[in-house]
């Protein structure tokens, strides 16, 4: 699937979670002051990082498939990765408030109507179904779909659990399984959060996808390469991974057909479809010293 396809075939998706998700958002805040339920109100604080997360993602999904211009060689790629790692921090956020309102609230609940509790988390689990099952596809392409995914995965988990709470305080009357809901909450959240922002970190600081060393050697088994390096391999942005070297080839060798053997391996064996490659015959006489990364 082409990078501007993957971008294009997820807007839709996001434009109608982000519509599923600002509606139960809305009913959730009102239903949770009538019920004085703090896992209701921690869901629709959720929720509102969600909302964040999924007009993130849109607004990222559209940019990302500009085409380079000006100064921006790679276009706007890295907008998807921006706005995963700023999804992990809103998460981060919203789960310390969430766990310091669950610890004051433990020490003294407050009366909670179990019953709106419940009727509303039954409606949130059916319409976070629907926007994780609209997101669970474009996600597996894009981390940033799949930040938004986490999100509303997320909601859906914490949905159940506040529906447990509600059925408890429907049958007994013990008010504390609302806060004990809501740090359920956090800890889903907190694990969003460190799984969204080591990716995006890892990209954001450009850390390769694949084994250095294990690409170079794989490029020197390609017949007539002697020396690989200068090795650089990185990720744009989601799907479009990079790799840029430099190659020397034997006296005599065609350099051109050998360029094109090795962007084929690339591709096929790690996935790294966007390779610039610097080829040229070794020297007969011996080599400068250097630091080759791998030499035959």
């Amino acid at each position: 699937m082409s990078h501007s396809h993957t971008h294009t075939s997820a807007r839709r998706p996001l434009a109608i979670a982000l519509a599923l998700i600002l509606g139960l958002m809305a009913g959730e805040v009102v239903f949770g002051f009538a019920a004085g339920s703090l896992a209701l109100l921690a869901d629709a604080g959720h929720m509102l990082t969600d909302a964040v997360a999924l007009g993130l993602a849109l607004v990222a999904a559209t940019y990302a498939n500009r085409p380079p211009r000006g100064r921006w060689t790679f276009g706007f790629r890295r907008l998807e990765i921006l706005a995963a790692h700023a999804n992990g921090m809103l998460l981060v956020a919203v789960g310390v408030v969430i766990v310091y309102t669950a610890v004051r609230r433990l020490i003294d609940p407050p009366e909670v109507r179990g019953g709106i509790v419940l009727a509303v988390a039954l409606v949130g689990i059916a319409v976070n179904l629907v926007a994780a099952s609209l997101l669970h596809r474009p996600s597996r392409d894009s981390l940033n779909v799949r930040g938004a995914f986490l999100h509303v995965a997320t909601d859906l988990a914490a949905f159940a659990g506040t529906a447990v709470a509600g059925a408890i305080i429907l049958a007994t009357g013990w008010n504390r399984a609302d806060p004990l809901a809501s740090l359920v909450v956090a800890g889903l959240i907190f694990w969003s959060s460190v799984s969204l922002l080591l990716e995006s970190s890892r990209i954001l600081l450009e850390v390769a996808p694949e084994e250095p060393r294990e690409v170079a050697e794989a490029m020197l088994a390609v017949p007539g390469v002697t020396d690989v390096h200068d090795l650089h391999v990185w990720t744009v942005g989601s799907g479009f991974p990079s790799l840029s070297a430099h190659v020397l080839v034997e006296p005599g060798a065609d350099c051109h057909a050998i360029r094109q053997e090795l962007a084929t391996m690339l591709q096929g064996r790690f996935d790294l479809g966007h390779s610039t490659l610097q080829v040229e015959h070794a020297p007969t006489r011996s080599r400068k010293p250097g630091l080759p990364l791998v030499r035959r």
